[in-house]
């Protein structure tokens, strides 16, 4: 992870000043107000900025990266949280909870999260490192670069008041992350393709969300090689080994403590989680 000199035309006081709004939040489990006030709202080397900010407190913390997460990738995630691109966010060790998704596994807690969401989408596996020039990230690329695909469930969260947020208050709030679940059992490309996938997410046996791969910018495969431009835009390239969840398939939805949440995307066995205090 490097950090960006550029911070846009918001002074840097005003970046920490919403780093700092955002990470007590967060640590206090009471949501603040939008930090756009504070870097305005079209700042997006200010609103990555204080990304960093919050990502790099946490490494220094101990954490640790270990992929991507694409955010607003369907229209209808884009249509939730009226905005109209999507953006891109860290995934750290702390954030992964997939063994309660594996036979034994015990439910989610949700003491760290404020106000979440989960969502159904394709995850990939890099075996390859991609750090070419951008004119060389194409979609036959990123497809040699995934070693596998993978189900997985978001629970996406916003420390800002009521999801009230508006684009580079999500940027700024690590794109809305939270906690992450992936299957154990991936796919080759050979033998799934991204676009072409059904999905179904259920809570306690009640469909409450659907979409399909095309969805996700027109194909996960195409919201990754956004991701791998605007990655090495920021000198921060796609490596092998990293997890990059490519967005939404579908709706985000609200769940509660003691709710089953299953996904179903087609190609992959179900996907499965409960949910505690």
């Amino acid at each position: 992870m490097t950090t960006q000199d550029a911070i846009g035309g918001a002074a840097p006081a005003a970046v920490q000043a919403a780093v700092d709004r955002l990470a007590q939040a967060q640590a206090t489990g009471v949501p603040c107000a939008p930090v756009r006030d504070l870097i305005g709202t079209d700042d997006l080397d200010a609103a990555y900025a204080v990304q960093q900010g919050l990502v790099r407190a946490r490494l220094d913390a101990g954490a640790t990266v270990v992929g991507r997460k694409i955010g607003a990738t369907s229209k209808a995630v884009q249509d939730q949280l009226g905005v109209d691109q999507p953006d891109f966010g860290y995934l750290l060790d702390e954030m992964d909870v997939s063994d309660a998704a594996h036979e034994g596994g015990g439910p989610i807690s949700m003491r760290t999260l404020l106000q979440p969401r989960v969502e159904a989408e394709v995850a990939f596996r890099l075996g390859r490192d991609i750090d070419v020039p951008e004119d060389q990230i194409t979609l036959a690329f990123v497809r040699e670069a995934v070693d596998v695909a993978l189900p997985a469930l978001e629970i996406v969260d916003s420390r800002i008041a009521d999801w009230k947020i508006g684009f580079t208050d999500t940027v700024a709030d690590c794109a809305s992350s939270g906690l992450f679940v992936v299957g154990s059992e991936g796919k080759p490309l050979s033998e799934l393709e991204p676009v072409d996938v059904e999905m179904s997410l259920t809570i306690n046996g009640e469909e409450r969300s659907s979409g399909n791969g095309a969805a996700c910018l027109g194909d996960p495969l195409e919201a990754l090689r956004w991701l791998a431009v605007q990655s090495a835009r920021f000198g921060d390239p796609l490596r092998a080994g990293q997890l990059v969840l490519s967005g939404a398939l579908g709706p985000f939805v609200p769940f509660a403590p003691g709710d089953r949440v299953v996904a179903s995307i087609s190609g992959f066995d179900p996907l499965s989680v409960t949910f505690s205090e």
